[in-house]
């Protein structure tokens, strides 16, 4: 995710609201019911790292894997005060995956996946994460629904703190079924003055039934469905899907 370059230093301030324990928790209660113990754990598309911090400090042996340097440069930094806990973090964008062995779960958080915009990238990265997956091994993840990010269309959303202030303009296609976030993003000095970076990210709204075609085509089986952070079947409209799948 090379577009979060100017973003990195900010991300977590603006998104102090991710409730990323929660979602620590859920995935914990998830791991519980894997069909294997699940000790080796892989991050994929880590961004800062929260998540893969999270897990580390509650045992796991976390491998966490981002496309963006900026993004694994704060995670690294976060990661310092776990010392031998910390996760191994590795610049791999997430169709060229590789492990340097299978581990018992994959997981990946706050709509990740949706930055895969070509079919040929979420197809790969899917086969990717089932040959890197132990068997038995569980994928989790989430991802905007076309649902939210279709109502986005047309509109501007605020976020600030007190060096930071940022402005996200969003335009969905029906040609190309994506979300386009336009961020202006203006970070104070300390000498006073305010530097201006712009950055445009895309989203793809995939389907629940391309997500299960693609995944069952990857050789995964036990696909389920649910709405964010629950085990209830998702609502019409649901802003996040979460899935779990498993390799055999």
């Amino acid at each position: 995710m090379s577009s979060y370059d100017a973003l990195a230093d900010s991300y977590d301030d603006l998104m102090a609201d991710g409730s990323y324990r929660k979602r620590a928790d859920f995935l914990e209660k998830q791991f519980r019911k894997s069909r294997i113990p699940v000790h080796t754990v892989l991050d994929l598309a880590c961004g800062t790292g929260t998540i893969a911090c999270l897990l580390a400090e509650r045992g796991y042996q976390v491998t966490a894997t981002d496309g963006s340097e900026e993004m694994l440069t704060q995670a690294m930094s976060k990661a310092a005060v776990l010392e031998e806990r910390a996760p191994l973090f590795l610049h791999q964008s997430m169709p060229r995956l590789r492990l340097i062995e299978p581990v018992d779960a994959v997981v990946s958080t706050l709509d990740s996946l949706n930055y895969l915009t070509r079919e040929k990238d979420l197809r790969e990265t899917f086969c990717r994460v089932f040959r890197w997956l132990k068997p038995g091994g569980a994928f989790i993840f989430d991802v905007n629904t076309p649902y939210k990010l279709r109502r986005m269309d047309g509109q501007m959303y605020m976020d600030e703190t007190e060096e930071t202030f940022c402005v996200w303009r969003t335009f969905f296609s029906q040609r190309t079924q994506a979300c386009t976030y336009q961020v202006d993003l203006f970070q104070l000095n300390a000498d006073g003055a305010w530097d201006r970076s712009f950055e445009e990210h895309r989203e793809r709204a995939w389907t629940e039934e391309q997500l299960r075609t693609f995944l069952t085509d990857a050789g995964f089986a036990g696909i389920t469905v649910s709405g964010d952070l629950t085990a209830r079947p998702p609502k019409a409209e649901e802003d996040r899907w979460i899935i779990r799948a498993v390799r055999p």
